[in-house]
């Protein structure tokens, strides 16, 4: 009997001190139901660094991407593979004696069309067996010039930098037989570092306005304006800081309104600017001028 009073005593301690457990795990539950209600705050993602070209136009930071990438830290560097892009390596010879030139570089495996708006293309012609820089390009002549470059004389360094599917990227430098460096320049794709863009949304830069190539302090290559609406306003060529050339107008449908021709060389008096076409909304011709006024 003591035993069973004793346990009967021991059972109503336990049991109790359960209940009481049960009614504070019950009511921490309640006071943490707030809590489990609210979001969570989220950290924003890093939108991707934006860079300048003409489907993703961002503001000009030419401090990335400046070398070939070819490796991660932990894998062993893959040779003639840049931006993760595989090439082949090729050579020139020009000159003759101690004036003897040699450029190695490195091309594109297969034949492809440069993606850009700007004016300088370089690339290897088959059939001259030289690297060329023309403002066009067929695949069929040639193939695109992708990573580093260099160009000695015997074993004097007088250019290197770097190429993206055919145009200038990063740095480049000249030097002369004595090795002084005597010009630098630093390009993202193709695109001179002082070169200006503007947006219809300054804080997102999503829609590009304006794109003003300016080298050494004066307008020099390709110029493009855009409408709100994405597409093309007006094209055209600087050179020296000059109009030269046909620039084009466009409608916001993306149809031609009106060419004017300035002359093909800047600082030429012997003609001037004059309206050569002119087109009306619905595409149809309403001027049309081939004569040069002088």
């Amino acid at each position: 009997m003591l035993f069973s009073k004793h346990f009967f005593n021991f059972h109503i301690v336990f049991t109790c001190m359960d209940i009481r457990k049960a009614i504070l795990l019950f009511f921490l539950a309640l006071s943490a139901l707030p809590l489990l209600g609210q979001a969570v705050p989220k950290e924003e993602p890093k939108s991707e660094e934006q860079r300048f070209t003409i489907d993703t136009p961002a503001s000009l930071d030419f401090g990335k991407e400046e070398e070939p990438i070819n490796t991660t830290k932990k894998k062993k560097p893959k040779k003639k593979v840049f931006y993760g892009i595989k090439t082949k390596k090729g050579f020139t010879r020009k000159g003759f004696g101690e004036k003897v030139t040699y450029e190695t570089f490195f091309y594109l495996k297969k034949p492809e069309k440069p993606q850009t708006f700007v004016r300088d293309i370089w690339w290897y012609d088959y059939d001259r067996r030289e690297i060329r820089k023309t403002s066009t390009f067929d695949p069929a002549k040639g193939v695109l010039l992708h990573g580093p470059y260099k160009r000695k004389q015997g074993e004097i360094l007088l250019e290197e930098g770097i190429f993206y599917k055919g145009t200038k990227h990063g740095r480049w430098m000249k030097y002369t037989r004595d090795s002084t460096l005597v010009d630098k320049e630093k390009y993202y794709r193709g695109w001179p570092k002082e070169s200006v863009v503007t947006y219809y949304d300054p804080g997102e830069r999503k829609r590009m306005k304006e794109i003003t190539p300016i080298e050494y302090g004066e307008k020099e290559g390709y110029y493009y304006a855009f409408h709100e609406n994405g597409t093309l306003a007006v094209s055209g060529e600087f050179k020296w800081d000059q109009k030269v050339g046909d620039w084009t107008e466009y409608y916001q449908t993306g149809k031609r309104k009106k060419i004017v021709s300035y002359t093909k060389e800047p600082f030429d008096k012997s003609m001037r600017p004059f309206i050569r076409a002119e087109w009306n909304e619905k595409g149809k011709e309403i001027y049309r001028n081939n004569k040069m006024i002088k």
